[in-house]
């Protein structure tokens, strides 16, 4: 009888070692490590993260894990939570997309939280983050048509892989492995509406919790809980449960041959993924012509089909909260358009009442392509064109954004946008040694790490 999925996956997990990585694996992870941590030091600021961060300090608990940058000591699982919710809060973060979208450094603090519960060593650590990567972006190419397109949340899919992470360092067997699998997959399928229409802090925060879910699975499995071992290919499983349409050489073939990470791309604006491409497009009009937003008439966005209705969706136009802001590309477009950059900056309460934004927002215009829905995900394919008052037009075509492992973020890139979202906690002396330190963890614990990356 041919193993399960689960246990396939388990198999594969739990043998695979650090000395296995090639140089450039390794690397890759500290690159995405030191990104997510800038990003989790972005989302200190934010209103969702102190939310949760109140509760858990409130709540109290052995002192397990360290939530980043504040220091505070609390229980593994709950770090989890509130170090995940940093990483993504301003979306900010990494970005994978084939059938279905996924961000895979949501993962990385299940793998902090649980080395430091155990006393881990950083290359467990590493070993357990490419195995996050692995299998978070296998299975965004598992479902065909993804599981987005069939109205769910991309959490779907995060709550396979996030006991699979924890379960290495926690030292699971195979058996415990799979139970922590079945566990998890049973309990976290994720409806579409966070991301959809009017968005809430949830847009952020349903995926952090399929990650503290997976270490909850993978401490339970480890005390002899039972799960479902056929919870994709079983009766009423993932598969059953979805419909037809899965491609079963994606999530398993070619285990070890190379790895995923390398496929991975890293965000250059705090923004919703398929709004990248749009935006560099833009800048480049309006910052290479140096054109002023009161100069401009109209602003037509030619993109692929899906995107129209997800990106130009009526709400998006007149956004209240930063959460819908930052997934509407007409906002982000006329961010641009306004201030010729989008950072964090641009999603502040301050800048929602720009009355600049306002007055060109409602000239941009979407347009869907079929001939770009069909190159797309290989390409993300973006036309802009401005027409200025004066009746001249400019236009720019790009087939993806910078980060794109195509067009990856430099070291420079990487650090000025670490140095700017650690501005004002970090002086520029801490934002180098912090940098010093991720890129030769290698050699550290989990918990001397997590020891330096406080404020």
């Amino acid at each position: 009888m041919e193993k399960s999925i689960a246990r396939q996956i388990a198999e594969f997990a739990l043998k695979l070692k650090y000395e296995d990585l090639p140089d450039n694996v390794v690397g890759e992870v500290k690159r995405y490590l030191y990104d997510s941590v800038g990003c989790a030091y972005g989302g200190y600021h934010t209103r969702d993260v102190n939310i949760l961060r109140d509760i858990y300090t409130g709540i109290g608990g052995k002192e397990e894990a360290t939530l980043l940058a504040f220091g505070d000591k609390m229980p593994a699982v709950n770090a989890t939570l509130v170090n995940s919710l940093m990483v993504r809060a301003l979306d900010f973060n990494d970005i994978y997309w084939k059938e279905d979208p996924s961000h895979p450094s949501d993962l990385i603090p299940a793998a902090l939280s649980v080395g430091e519960l155990v006393g881990a060593s950083m290359r467990d650590v590493i070993v357990a983050i490419v195995l996050a990567y692995e299998f978070e972006q296998r299975l965004c190419e598992f479902a065909v048509p993804g599981v987005r397109e069939r109205k769910w949340h991309h959490a779907t899919l995060t709550q396979f892989v996030s006991p699979i992470v924890a379960g290495k360092l926690l030292g699971l067997s195979v058996d415990q492995m799979v139970n922590a699998i079945g566990i998890n997959g049973s309990h976290n399928h994720t409806i579409g509406c966070p991301t959809a229409g009017k968005l809430t802090m949830m847009k952020n925060t349903v995926d952090p919790m399929a990650v503290q879910s997976g270490v909850f699975a993978a401490l339970m499995a480890q005390k002899g809980y039972s799960g479902t071992e056929a919870v994709f290919e079983g009766k009423e499983g993932l598969m059953d449960v979805f419909g037809p349409g899965w491609n079963h050489d994606k999530l398993l073939g070619g285990l070890g041959e190379s790895f995923k990470i390398l496929e991975c791309s890293m965000k250059a604006f705090p923004t919703e993924a398929l709004t990248h491409t749009h935006l560099s497009a833009t800048l480049k009009v309006v910052k290479g012509n140096n054109i002023p937003h009161d100069r401009i008439e109209s602003v037509t966005v030619t993109t692929i089909a899906r995107a129209c209705d997800i990106l130009f969706d009526p709400h998006k136009y007149r956004p209240e909260s930063r959460e819908t802001a930052d997934h509407s590309l007409p906002y982000c477009v006329a961010a641009a358009l306004v201030d010729h950059e989008v950072t964090t900056n641009s999603f502040s309460d301050e800048k929602l009442k720009d009355e600049r934004i306002w007055s060109v927002i409602d000239k941009i215009k979407g347009e869907a392509s079929q001939e770009f829905e069909a190159m797309f995900p290989a390409k993300q394919p973006s036309r802009v064109v401005v027409r200025t008052t004066d009746g001249k037009e400019y236009s720019e075509y790009l087939e993806y954004p910078k980060g794109d492992p195509r067009e990856p973020m430099t070291m420079e890139d990487l650090e000025a946008k670490f140095n700017a979202l650690s501005d004002g906690l970090l002086p520029p002396a801490r934002q180098t040694e912090l940098r010093d330190t991720i890129f030769a963890c290698e050699g550290m614990s989990a918990r001397d790490f997590m020891g330096k990356m406080v404020v």
